[in-house]
């Protein structure tokens, strides 16, 4: 398991775990955006309307912090099956993946999840994150080990 920053940049985010899982049956559990909730700890809901998850496909979060919860929409931006899904949020310009590498011939996976910035997080995000979340190093690190937990929730899943 590693959690570190990303070398691209000081606002991408990288977290990977390894699995004893096929990718085919990996992702059936990433692409299915709708059961996030179940792992990371900031996801309160998703709704993707229409209900399948593609290219194209638009979503609605709900995310939350202690007492406060905020919407937000995103867009699968890439989607490859068996190998990764993307989404670009809105609010903050940040492109979220999940990708899949098969390990031991496909007997087993590592996934990678990232928070990307290729055009930079939207002011708007930055002044939101100084004011209600305590600061951008602060929620960076909350994000990161946030992630992290995703992971390992889903290799949990998994695994039962």
């Amino acid at each position: 398991m590693t959690t570190a920053p990303s070398p691209e940049s000081s606002t991408d985010l990288h977290a990977e775990i390894e699995v004893d899982a096929t990718p085919a049956q990996t992702w059936a559990l990433v692409s299915d955006v709708r059961r996030m909730p179940e792992w990371s700890p900031q996801v309160r809901r998703t709704f993707v309307p229409g209900g399948a998850v593609r290219l194209g496909s638009r979503m609605i979060n709900l995310n939350h912090r202690g007492w406060m919860h905020w919407p937000t929409q995103a867009k699968v931006v890439r989607f490859e099956p068996h190998r990764e899904v993307a989404f670009r949020v809105v609010e903050n310009r940040t492109v979220w993946s999940f990708t899949l590498e098969p390990l031991d011939g496909g007997t087993r996976t590592r996934i990678v999840h990232k928070r990307e910035s290729p055009e930079g997080v939207s002011p708007l995000s930055l002044g939101l994150t100084k004011v209600a979340f305590g600061g951008v190093p602060a929620f960076t690190d909350e994000l990161r080990a946030g992630m992290q937990r995703t992971l390992e929730r889903m290799r949990d899943t998994l695994a039962s």
